[in-house]
């Protein structure tokens, strides 16, 4: 008998809240730059077509299995655009009304367009990881879903130093993209106290990537631009272009782990994650695009869900409202990594944790044990609050 009232009461109790939520409207849109690129490096690499927008349509039925019982309803949209018509396509959505967008562009750009979205929007950042966008180019309508370049050095700088790996052999490109990563990882490494005890610059000679004789080509080049390196423990492979980091493992003069850009990889999510319940929500996304999970399908995913949760919570569909309870001591929301995941408040940086993927198993996730932080462990990774010059935030 007491076990049947507790039963009633704590549905007598969602029955009042759902009675006291008023209906919200939530109108959200992704919106995605399509850039040129060269071939992906294999075949397996092959961008789909609905890139990101595979997670809007799960993230959508996600947030209306509850939205549904509390009189909210959500309809997202979903717009491409090369980078020359994107101004006149994002100016085209806010001239509809739309104020929440998950945005999946480069750096930028993804202050551009924040920018023009300006106040009385919320623009959620689901792609770029640029440091500055987390720092002094912060914006107050933009918040980082996406993790950070400095996160995910972090994350594998934490693993090598708990691994006892702390001697680097770094090798980057020569494009911007590729020096950003070297810098992030230098900082890593001098965060977690590693040592680069060598670099070298792999030139971009645009040459292709994909030919029949790429491999051979790469067989012969690799070993000989890795030869006389000072003594290390891993490699780490800064390659924001995608270049060369994928066949440094197996090529190199001399053995050793590879990790960053090739080898053991910082990723926000992947297919092949089962733990903390993640089976059934990769099933249900593969019943839905009849492919594997992509980073950018989570964190477009993950962008809508930190709405629905906000929406949920806050009884409101207003920008302004849903920021301020996002960045608040309040929020929370589950997203399959054993954790639930918080903002920042100095930057509006979304703390969770980084999985590291050899492409088939998560064989790691950061933060490794032993490393504290007096407010959360997910703070060791990426800018601190003294280490952000953001000031948007009234920090």
């Amino acid at each position: 008998m007491r076990y049947l009232c507790t039963a009633l009461l704590a549905l007598w109790a969602v029955a009042v809240s759902a009675s006291a939520a008023r209906a919200v409207e939530v109108a959200a849109a992704v919106f995605r730059i399509d850039y040129p690129t060269l071939a992906p490096i294999s075949r397996f690499e092959t961008v789909p077509e609905d890139m990101g927008f595979a997670g809007a349509v799960l993230a959508t039925e996600d947030n209306m299995t509850t939205g549904g019982f509390l009189g909210h309803s959500y309809s997202t949209e979903t717009v491409s655009a090369p980078p020359e018509e994107a101004d006149a396509a994002f100016a085209a959505l806010l001239e509809r009304g739309v104020k929440i967008i998950v945005v999946l562009a480069r750096g930028e750009d993804v202050l551009r367009l924040a920018d023009m979205a300006g106040e009385g929007r919320l623009v959620l950042n689901a792609g770029a990881d640029d440091v500055a966008l987390r720092s002094e180019q912060c914006r107050a309508n933009l918040l980082h879903i996406a993790p950070s370049m400095a996160m995910k050095a972090d994350a594998v700088a934490q693993f090598a130093v708990w691994k006892k790996w702390p001697e680097w052999f770094l090798i980057h490109g020569s494009n911007p993209a590729d020096l950003a990563q070297a810098e992030a990882y230098r900082r890593a490494a001098t965060k977690f106290g590693a040592r680069i005890v060598e670099e070298r610059e792999f030139e971009d000679t645009g040459g292709a990537r994909r030919t029949d004789s790429g491999h051979v080509l790469v067989q012969r080049q690799i070993p000989v631009f890795s030869q006389g390196a000072e003594d290390h423990d891993i490699v780490i492979a800064a390659d924001g272009s995608d270049l060369f980091a994928p066949y440094l493992p197996f090529h190199l003069w001399t053995p050793a782990p590879v990790m960053g850009a090739g080898g053991l990889r910082p990723v926000t999510f992947h297919g092949a994650q089962e733990a903390w319940g993640a089976s059934q929500f990769q099933n249900r996304f593969e019943e839905i695009s009849g492919r594997y999970m992509r980073e950018e399908d989570y964190q477009v995913w993950l962008a809508l869900r930190v709405v629905g949760e906000a929406v949920t919570r806050a009884n409101t569909n207003e920008p302004a409202a849903l920021r301020d309870y996002l960045l608040g001591p309040d929020f929370e929301v589950a997203a399959f990594k054993g954790v639930p995941l918080t903002f920042r408040s100095w930057n509006g940086q979304l703390r969770q944790p980084i999985l590291l993927f050899d492409g088939r198993i998560t064989a790691s996730v950061s933060p490794q044990e032993g490393f504290l932080h007096q407010v959360s462990p997910l703070d060791t990774l990426g800018l601190d609050a003294p280490e952000s010059a953001c000031t948007a935030f009234g920090g």
